[in-house]
């Protein structure tokens, strides 16, 4: 639909220690009352704690960090729009629609 306008060149290895963070970031006693919120980070809608993911603000892939300061619960829906964008980029790629002329 939208061609990606950023490149990503990610090192595997820090993926690869990254994503075992996560892993271990996904049992701890914070993550558990995150999901247990049930709300999504990015929409704010109310979710089951079992439709939420772990998303990484800054992508892993892009050089992020699975720390508690760059991981939020989000619904598969969001996470899956996001993709390898940063919130703000996410943000830039909303259409602008004009002021309608009533």
């Amino acid at each position: 639909m939208t061609e990606e306008w950023f490149e990503v060149t990610g090192d595997p290895a820090h993926v690869a220690k990254e994503r075992e963070k996560a892993r271990a970031l996904r049992k701890t006693a914070w993550w558990q009352r995150r999901v247990q919120q049930g709300v999504c980070a990015y929409c704010g809608r109310k979710v089951p704690p079992r439709e939420l993911s772990m998303d990484h603000v800054v992508p892993v892939a892009r050089g992020g960090r699975s720390a508690r300061g760059n991981v939020v619960a989000a619904c598969k829906e969001c996470n899956n729009r996001k993709k390898l964008m940063t919130p703000a980029e996410q943000l830039m790629m909303k259409p602008v629609h004009p002021p309608s002329e009533d």
